[in-house]
């Protein structure tokens, strides 16, 4: 079992995974996530120890932060309010001080009246933050901002340094506000990304219209949408018709014209008509509910730079500590040097120390290119898969329905019976399969069919059925060489399906699929983006295969493959060490896409396979998404790799001026604050995305 929490006032990444640290280690929870961007915790344990597990959360995120209250999702309140008055009072206590701590540098006061100005000030502006370290040190949680800050500025105001103390504690303040403001509005752009879950539904009863919430509504039941109305449910269109707007779910602008007997899918926007709509699944399994949850939850599965981040922060702040303190001491002791300058600078290391702006700048980059692609209408489901993403060097294609429209129709027969009656006999055999090969011979014939019996699917290859005490065989050139059958060769391009009487042969018809309008132009794309090789895996024949490859610019195209084969040739291709991506459409083709190091499902929307067997989804039947999907991966791990640089070049910078004397205490703070401070700004980018 798996519930949700909000963190509200959670507001420091190394919080956050401290307190996801500590959360899994409880007894009897097998897993736990704290996700710091949208500030939520999911908690997975078995459904008889929750209450003793919510209890020990509790507490420790209470001895933790005692700030960050732990709030049930189902019973969350609206917090806007206190969060701007907590905002406000930061403001003016900032304010505050500083108009106090310019008349009190300015004042020609005695010794003891100015310390206790000081003292009085420092304790306004900085009592938090003290009082914060010593209770995390009595809890044996020592390496983190607020002893760093709490330290340096009381070891500046035993040096007799009163304004910079001060001025210090002021700064890292005015930072902490910055910093506050910048996450919370990249949490809302995330969450505006994220805001297409409909609020109620119009449910048709016996005495009208009734407005519920989604979760009230039961399969099968009707529902009523108006113009303006985003669709709560996934249903068939049973009354009217309208153009709906697809853009928060697919990022398609145009708009789709919908009629009786459609799909329509949550999350849509109805514009023009009055709808009226067959319930097919439920509010927690609905399109909208599905997409919403893995994009909400693709952060805990983290990239390996947001691993390294938390590695690196747990080893890098204790060391730096260590280091102060030698600083601090060493040259004193053996040089007899002076202890006050020594002391500052051991100090000034103890504050720029603190890892802020990695712990909070890498995790919001990754989930702000989560969101972006998102916006585009491509669903990756995790940091990991988007970093994968900007690795990849090998794509892979299926052909029909992800290069093709996968809409087939007969444009040649060739037979001795007559038309009619061959096409009859086509369909009959057919008539049982979902293939869009099958049903497009059905639908070119259109008529009565013929009773069958000992139906026998080939895979691969054909259909064997038993029609009026006859073996009908129907199927491609394979089927009829394992059963001997002598055909004529055929040139044209398409698929050809044979049909047999008894091993007799009687006739062929060539089925076409139409290539997509923009996947000649997604491979060029491909190509321009770096990727090495381009490749065609298809069940359908060579020929066929290599004449839509030749079309499209695609290197390689292997045909006549079943989907054993495919995964046999995908695994030849990994064997040269390169990051492979194969594209499919989530059905037929999950074994290749969960064999793949990156498994991407074209024209998987409302797809319950694709989106389980995929790592990451096009929302809608467009190629030109995957080179988007890349372009948009590549520019987030630039942003990460431009934060961990920036954020690591400054503090080295800084902490080399600070250890031989060239760097104040306001240098230092512009190192943790500043520094985290740009980093976010800089981790904001992520969630524009060009056309």
């Amino acid at each position: 079992m798996e519930k949700t929490y909000e963190l509200k006032n959670l507001d420091c990444g190394n919080c956050a995974a401290k307190i996801e640290t500590a959360v899994k280690k409880i007894d009897g929870v097998q897993a736990a996530t704290v996700n710091f961007v949208q500030t939520k915790m999911a908690i997975t344990c078995p459904a008889e120890d929750f209450a003793k597990v919510e209890k020990q959360a509790q507490t420790i995120i209470h001895e933790l932060e005692p700030d960050v209250e732990m709030i049930d999702l189902s019973q969350q309140s609206d917090g806007h309010q206190h969060d701007d008055s907590h905002l406000k009072k930061d403001i003016w206590r900032i304010a505050l001080s500083f108009v106090a701590l310019i008349i009190l540098s300015l004042a020609n006061l005695n010794d003891l009246p100015r310390l206790i100005g000081f003292l009085l000030l420092y304790g306004f502006i900085g009592g938090d933050v003290v009082l914060t370290a010593a209770r995390n040190i009595i809890k044996g949680q020592v390496f983190d901002e607020h002893f760093l800050m709490a330290v340096a500025t009381i070891g500046a105001m035993l040096i007799g340094e009163y304004p910079e103390a001060v001025a210090v504690m002021l700064f890292y303040q005015v930072g902490e506000l910055f910093q506050s403001v910048a996450v919370g509005k990249s949490r809302k752009s995330i969450k505006g990304l994220l805001a297409i879950r409909p609020d109620y539904a119009n449910l048709r009863t016996a005495t009208g219209e009734q407005e519920v919430p989604p979760q009230e509504v039961a399969v099968g039941a009707e529902i009523i949408v108006k113009p303006g109305e985003r669709v709560p449910l996934d249903g068939i269109i049973s009354n009217g018709e309208t153009m709906v707007d697809t853009s928060a779910l697919t990022g398609e602008a145009v708009p789709r014209k919908l009629v009786v007997g459609d799909q329509i899918l949550s999350g849509f926007v109805n514009q023009t008509g009055v709808i009226q709509i067959t319930v097919e699944k439920n509010a927690a399994d609905s399109t909208v509910s599905r997409i919403l949850d893995l994009v909400e939850n693709a952060s805990s599965k983290k990239a390996p730079a947001e691993n390294f981040i938390t590695k690196f922060s747990r080893i890098y702040t204790p060391v730096v500590v260590i280091l102060a303190l030698l600083l601090a001491v060493v040259p004193p002791l053996l040089f007899q040097q002076a202890w006050s300058e020594w002391i500052y600078r051991g100090l000034t290391f103890l504050v720029i120390s603190c890892p802020c702006a990695l712990v909070v700048s890498v995790p919001l980059t990754f989930f702000g290119g989560i969101g972006g692609a998102s916006k585009a209408g491509v669903l990756v489901k995790g940091s990991n898969y988007l970093e994968l993403l900007s690795q990849v060097e090998t794509v892979v294609f299926d052909k029909t329905g992800t290069l093709t429209k996968g809409v087939f129709e007969v444009q040649e027969i060739a037979t001795s019976l007559p038309e009619k009656d061959f096409l009859r006999l086509a369909a009959s055999v057919e008539a049982n399969s979902s293939h869009p090969i099958a049903l497009s011979i059905l639908k070119a014939y259109q008529g009565e069919l013929l009773p069958v019996e000992d139906i026998q699917e080939i895979s691969g290859a054909g259909v064997l059925a038993t029609i009026n005490q006859k073996r009908i065989a129907a199927g491609n050139l394979r089927l009829m060489e394992e059963l001997g059958i002598l055909v004529p060769k055929v040139t044209t391009v398409g698929t050809i399906i044979y049909l047999a009487e008894d091993n007799d042969y009687l006739g062929y018809l060539i089925i076409a699929d139409e290539v997509k309008a923009d996947a000649q132009t997604s491979i060029q794309q491909l190509h321009q983006a770096g990727i090495k090789q381009t490749v065609m895996l298809t069940g359908d024949n060579q020929k066929v295969g290599t004449a839509i490859a030749e079309k499209l610019g695609i290197d390689q195209v292997y045909g006549d493959l079943l989907p054993e084969g495919k995964v046999e040739k995908l695994e030849e291709l990994m064997a040269d060490n390169q990051k492979i991506a194969f594209v499919g459409d989530g059905m037929n083709d999950a074994p290749v896409l969960a064999r793949a190091d990156l498994g991407i499902a074209m024209g998987g929307l409302g797809s319950d396979a694709a989106i389980e067997a995929a790592d990451v989804v096009i929302m809608n039947d467009a190629p030109s998404l995957i080179p988007k999907a890349i372009a948009i991966s590549k520019k987030t791990l630039r942003i990460v790799k431009q934060n961990i640089i920036f954020s690591i070049g400054i503090k080295v910078l800084v902490l080399a001026l600070g250890a031989v004397g060239f760097a104040s205490m306001g240098a230092a703070v512009f190192a943790d604050v500043g520094v985290t401070l740009i980093a976010v700004l800089n981790a904001m980018r992520a969630l524009r995305t060009k056309d």
